[in-house]
């Protein structure tokens, strides 16, 4: 008995999932596609000018943190 009732519900299932159709829903054959443009090169904002060293924008590595706590200690 539940066997045929659980094959009868997937039947349905499958003739209802297959019949109904929302004609709302555009399907890939009814929408024309075409490349996106391409994307626009950033705008140069600094003038062509280099960026000061900053020391909170250097790379945080063993080098540098050597660099700076040898800075940070006091010469005796």
């Amino acid at each position: 008995m539940k066997k045929t009732l659980l094959f009868g519900l997937l039947a349905v299932s499958m003739l209802s999932a297959t019949s109904c159709k929302n004609p709302d829903v555009r399907s890939e054959e009814d929408m024309a596609t075409k490349p996106l443009p391409e994307i626009p090169a950033a705008p140069d904002t600094t003038g062509g000018k280099t960026a000061p060293a900053n020391p909170a924008t250097r790379e945080i590595n063993a080098a540098n943190a050597t660099e700076d706590i040898k800075k940070m200690q006091p010469v005796m």
